[in-house]
């Protein structure tokens, strides 16, 4: 698919840090694209560079970070794009859905609150207006009493909620990509497949592609369409989820792979 079809185009991504005794790198060489509704996969052991990863496309490294290539959304350049343009970039169009989606809310303030600010400095909607669209989004991911939601705090809710709230934020900003790190990591199963349902919802209603972040293989098997296999801040293999999980190459997929909890003899036992 030519570069121009593609929603996201990175050529080339290198991030290093410096140090009293040079520069660090930490991902070297990251090729990969994204196009529209398509689910890509990034998987790696702890410490691989999948968070540096994503913290890079959304410029979200620190001043001491030094980061190379090209990242282009729709065509425009990102990397070296000034704080304020890449501000109004986040959020509208590159969604994040963190780890851990209490570091993403502040405890201080409701989440309605939140919600209706996160709406409004990407819109030119009344806060009126910001009130309906939050509430039918936080509907639309299935969570109970979305008024009385508004009220709470970010403690108030559970982590499921709470990672469910950051895919309402958004789905209703629609943006052309959500970056979710870890969406399901810490989550019980009901939880997380409430969260994966919602993600497929996201791609499905808005057409959005979305970077998958996870070491969880399982999660990848269920939900991409790509895979890419990220060892210690290289991409080592990038194939389709079949051929990944049938034809793997690398053999640092392979020991992915064959890592995998074998349950098949428990089934009916639990």
């Amino acid at each position: 698919m030519c570069e121009e079809q593609n929603v996201l185009q990175v050529n080339d991504l290198n991030v290093s840090v410096r140090t009293f005794s040079g520069n660090l790198s930490l991902i070297q060489k990251i090729n990969f694209s994204l196009r529209k509704g398509q689910i890509l996969g990034l998987v790696g052991e702890s410490g691989s560079g999948k968070t540096v990863t994503s913290a890079a496309l959304l410029q979200l490294l620190g001043t001491e970070a030094v980061i190379k290539g090209s990242i282009k959304l729709n065509g425009r350049e990102l990397n070296g794009l000034n704080p304020k343009e890449m501000q109004r970039i986040r959020g509208k169009e590159i969604g994040y859905i963190m780890q851990n989606p209490m570091n993403a809310l502040t405890p201080v303030y409701t989440i309605g609150n939140q919600f209706i600010e996160s709406i409004r400095t990407h819109s030119k909607l009344t806060r009126k207006q910001a009130f309906e669209l939050a509430v039918h989004s936080l509907e639309s991911v299935n969570l109970a009493e979305s008024i009385k939601l508004m009220d709470k705090y970010p403690h108030q809710l559970s982590g499921g909620m709470l990672q469910r709230v950051m895919i309402a934020i958004s789905m209703c900003l629609k943006p052309a990509i959500v970056i979710a790190d870890e969406p399901t990591t810490a989550l019980d199963v009901v939880n997380q497949q409430q969260v994966l349902r919602q993600l497929e919802q996201l791609r499905a209603e808005c057409g959005t592609a979305i970077l998958l972040i996870t070491h969880d293989l399982s999660v990848i098997a269920e939900m991409a369409d790509d895979v890419m296999v990220m060892q210690q801040g290289r991409i080592v293999e990038q194939a389709s989820v079949f051929d990944l999980f049938d034809r793997p190459q690398h053999g640092y997929t392979k020991k992915l792979l064959h890592s995998r909890l074998d349950l098949s003899g428990y089934e009916g036992g639990l």
